[in-house]
């Protein structure tokens, strides 16, 4: 795929600022993105993220994390910090992932983002999920990361912060790959399980088939 000119990146910011503009357009002050990383592995925790763009300041190639490099995911990923009105990162566990499901514990990373946010947001963007008990307008938008700089903002901070966390478990508890796969369902990944059992930051309840 060709490297896009800073113009073209300018234009797909405006672009995907569709919905952050519409609630500014409102006389909403304060928009907040969140979206989530790590649903699907067998380890580690379910990652939210929270975030206000500043309306000022354009962070240009943003978009779903998964659709980048890791070398852009972790440039924009320090722009982001550095230039956001406000973030949020919050983690749970997989012990509690066992007890609560991933969806609840899924949401509840997504509250606690929201609740701890320095600046209240007037809305609040979403990537398909329906939230509740934040307080806050909830506007769910299906593939909301390719669509809302906001979400892919929140985005590419949950899936780098996961990763960070991953990497570091792979010193933790070696024979995994955790580095590797971030705790998914690899075939190194159940070598690994089958070869040492399972480590505390497995997730039981997707691995009940293997004893």
């Amino acid at each position: 795929m060709a490297k896009l000119t800073t113009e073209q990146l300018i234009e797909k910011y405006d672009e995907l600022y569709q919905f952050e503009r519409e609630y500014l357009d409102k006389g909403v002050k304060y928009i907040a993105g969140i979206d989530e990383a790590g649903r699907g592995p067998l380890a580690g925790p379910v990652v939210a993220a929270a975030c206000i763009l500043d309306p000022e300041y354009k962070i240009l190639g943003l978009d779903d994390s998964k659709k980048l490099s890791e070398k852009k995911r972790e440039a924009l990923f320090t722009e982001i910090k550095e230039h956001a009105l406000a973030y949020s990162i919050c983690r749970i566990e997989a012990d509690e992932i066992d007890s609560i499901n991933i969806l609840n514990a899924t949401k509840k990373a997504m509250r606690t983002c929201v609740s701890n946010l320095e600046i209240k947001p007037g809305v609040l963007l979403i990537d398909a999920v329906n939230l509740d008990g934040t307080g806050v307008e909830v506007v769910p938008i299906i593939k909301g990361d390719a669509k809302s700089n906001s979400i892919a903002a929140a985005s590419i901070l949950a899936k780098v912060t996961r990763d960070h966390i991953m990497i570091d478990y792979d010193s933790e508890y070696p024979g995994y790959g955790f580095a590797k796969h971030k705790g998914y369902g690899t075939k190194a990944h159940y070598d690994g399980i089958k070869a040492q059992g399972m480590c505390p930051i497995h997730r039981r309840t997707f691995l009940k088939v293997i004893h």
